[in-house]
């Protein structure tokens, strides 16, 4: 018997905004479509974007992607003017924008990015509703995570 070689598979996640679940209650989860150019997919398959920064506005009934940062590659993109930070349209369902819009107008809720990813070739970002914390509420979460951390290190130790 010979031992097979397991590939490894290419991560599908191209970028994460960890600020997001630091920042913000997460409520409800969409995943939506990217409309990119050429050389804006070229540069995320080389892993050049961030959406740290990045936020969701909603305008005339469509949603777009602010803020997100996609670092031109300079062999792809000697041809086109490219803009890093332009504004990106979101693909999403109507009933899913229609929940979106509603949240976001009557009840308080933000959209915030949480990761681009590749889900069968093509981009996605999956987006949130979410609402701010506050100060307090950010030093509880962390109380609780540092307690959950060292409980599992105290049952790796004894057990």
């Amino acid at each position: 018997m010979s031992k097979r070689k397991d590939k490894k598979q290419p991560s599908s996640t191209i970028a994460l905004n960890r600020r997001a679940r630091h920042d913000y209650f997460i409520e409800e989860r969409l995943e939506a479509g990217l409309v990119l150019e050429g050389w804006e997919v070229k540069s995320l398959r080389a892993g050049k974007g961030r959406i740290a920064e990045a936020y969701v506005l909603i305008r005339h009934g469509e949603a777009f992607l602010l803020g997100g940062h996609i670092q031109p590659l300079e062999s792809a993109s000697t041809h086109v003017v490219a803009d890093a930070t332009r504004t990106r349209k979101l693909l999403l369902h109507e009933r899913e924008l229609a929940t979106l819009i509603g949240a976001t107008e009557q009840k308080g809720f933000t959209i915030v990015p949480l990761t681009m990813y590749w889900s069968r070739g093509k981009a996605k970002l999956e987006i949130a509703l979410a609402k701010g914390k506050a100060k307090h509420d950010k030093r509880e979460a962390k109380k609780n995570q540092d307690w959950q951390r060292r409980k599992a290190q105290i049952m790796r130790s004894e057990g």
